[in-house]
């Protein structure tokens, strides 16, 4: 009796074969090389402890297609793999997920669902829980993306008709921005309409005012902040229509800003909408004025008529005479973007002084105390060719301190390698660890087939030494991620170092340079200058990981 009882608790193990002659697929497209998760050495990885795991999976070969697209199957390892299933030297194809296999929604379903089953080859899709041989969930992983392609194209109809929809009610003069201009607020009865907002609108009107009586944008810009008249981000933010943590232009006003509601023909009580339009998700603004809807009257105005044609003359006749200057152009700011003030954390303005029998003069300014207010920020003048030589010097003192470091890491090459093949060693000693509980977890299964021990002491037994084949895979991640950050912070202060010599020998500085190396460059009014860099030095992680001490 006991016998046949034993019988029983086998059958739902027995009849799964031994020795599963397994294909590891590994695809790696372009634009999956910015996601470190599809790594070729992720995917490996993965498929490396899955077979682990599972003692009863051989790897028979590797195939991997590097920088191919899944759309299509034209790939050269992905074919290779197909002639080994046809002449039966594969039992099972195995894949990180899906989407390694394929993304072509209709070929993909083509293998997974006719060829696979059709030539016996067993499937498994480890991240995404997919195994052809489990009859609980056989259908999840193609039902998955099926539906994912369903609610898309959903989602494209969708779109389509909000679009058409909008169309329809821009034509009809309603707003449907989902926040209205400055100086007015949505109708609490219908979204679509606007009202004066009284606290906000008097500030529109002034800045009209200023620029019909012909004050210029900086002009207009340094009244409002010495006003202390609220932006319109900063208005929305009090209000709770917005709840930015950092506000464009830090709270203050910006001449783009002013600019932008000098144009907007909308406070003359006119809708004018369609201004941007949408391809594939990417607004793009519509030029030709005359593909705008408008509507007239369809709201009460802040600005008259008259008042706002008179400001749209004057910006007309200034564009004009700009547009007639025959300007000289500027040289290349190298800098732009990445000098501040250090007491007003503005970003500094470059300007240029003509010379006549001499080298036009570059400087940077602070405009805070021009355009904000007198008492905000002491303000900073400093030329161009001072920044420069500052700059250069500084650099070249953090060159010298990294060269010499750099000069240490190649003297202790010899620790380096040490490391290196210390880690080597404790991989080899953690694989054969790993071989050693996978032929146990083997000889196990096969004493499970022939009945020498039951089923509860195979599960109790083999749950043991899963836990010991994880542990170790664990280890051997960590002995992985040792040698690879070994290997980048040599690597990368090798880099630096080169970087940092090509500065010394050739004595000048370009624009790559300075984005390459520089992070952000601080002046105060007495032109000390704070530099933060870029660059990460590795060299006291690698000091710390060879266990050496520095004498440079």
């Amino acid at each position: 009796m006991a016998r046949k009882s034993r019988k029983v608790e086998n059958t739902a193990v027995s009849s799964v074969a031994l020795y599963i002659r397994t294909a590891q697929y590994i695809r790696l497209s372009v634009e999956d090389n910015k996601n470190r998760g599809n790594s070729i050495e992720t995917q490996q990885k993965v498929l490396d402890n899955y077979i682990a795991l599972n003692p009863e999976f051989t790897v028979h070969d590797v195939y991997i297609d590097n920088g191919l697209t899944g759309a299509n199957f034209d790939r050269p390892e992905f074919k290779r793999m197909i002639e080994d299933v046809e002449i039966g030297k594969i039992d099972c194809v195995i894949c990180k997920d899906l989407s390694r296999l394929g993304r072509n929604i209709i070929d993909t379903g083509f293998y997974i669902e006719k060829y696979f089953p059709g030539h016996n080859i067993r499937f498994i899709a480890v991240t995404d829980c997919y195994d052809s041989d489990d009859n609980t969930n056989s259908q999840a992983g193609v039902v998955m993306p099926l539906k994912n392609m369903i609610n898309e194209a959903y989602s494209i109809e969708i779109s389509k008709k909000i679009r058409a929809q909008a169309q329809k009610d821009m034509q009809s003069g309603k707003f449907i921005g989902a926040r209205p201009p400055f100086g007015y607020i949505k109708d609490p009865n219908d979204c679509h309409k606007l009202i004066v907002d009284e606290t906000a609108a008097p500030i529109v009107r002034q800045i009209f005012e200023w620029a019909a009586n012909g004050a210029g944008l900086n002009t207009i810009v340094k009244r409002l902040n010495e006003a202390g008249f609220p932006t319109p981000n900063e208005y929305a933010q009090n209000n709770g229509i917005i709840n930015f943590r950092n506000l464009p232009g830090k709270g203050k006003w910006q001449t783009r800003t002013v600019d932008r509601i000098l144009f907007l023909e909308t406070y003359t009580g006119d809708m004018v909408q369609g201004k941007t339009k949408s391809n594939r998700r990417i607004q793009t603004n519509v030029k030709d004025k005359t593909q705008w809807i408008r509507v007239k009257n369809t709201h009460e105005p802040i600005v008259n008529r008259e008042v706002w044609e008179t400001v749209q003359k004057i910006r007309e006749n200034v564009a004009n005479q700009h547009a007639d200057k025959v300007v000289e152009p500027y040289t290349e700011n190298i800098f732009k973007g990445k000098v501040f003030c250090a007491s007003c954390g503005g970003s500094l303005h470059r300007s240029r002084n003509k010379r006549k029998k001499s080298a036009d003069i570059y400087k940077f300014t602070c405009l805070t105390k021009s355009r904000v207010a007198k008492d905000i920020c002491p303000g900073l003048y400093m030329p161009e060719v001072e920044l420069l030589s500052t700059v250069l010097t500084v650099l070249k003192e953090q060159a010298k301190v990294i060269i010499g470091e750099n000069t240490f890491v190649k003297r202790n090459n010899d620790g380096i390698q040490a490391l290196q093949a210390e880690l080597k060693a404790e991989k080899l000693t953690l694989n054969d660890r790993i071989d050693k509980d996978r032929r146990m977890l083997l000889s196990l299964y096969e004493s499970l087939k022939q009945d020498a021990i039951t089923q509860k002491e195979y599960f109790k037994l083999k749950l043991g030494y899963e836990t010991k084949i994880r542990t170790t895979l664990d280890s051997l991640a960590a002995c992985d991620e040792k040698i690879a950050e070994l290997n980048d912070n040599v690597s990368a202060h090798n880099d630096l170092t080169d970087t940092l010599k090509d500065i010394c020998a050739d004595s000048d500085l370009d624009r790559d340079l300075i984005i390459k190396l520089i992070d952000k460059i601080k002046i105060d009014a007495n032109r000390n200058v704070e530099i933060s860099f870029n660059w990460q030095n590795e060299f006291d992680d690698i000091l710390h990981m060879i266990g050496g001490v520095a004498d440079v």
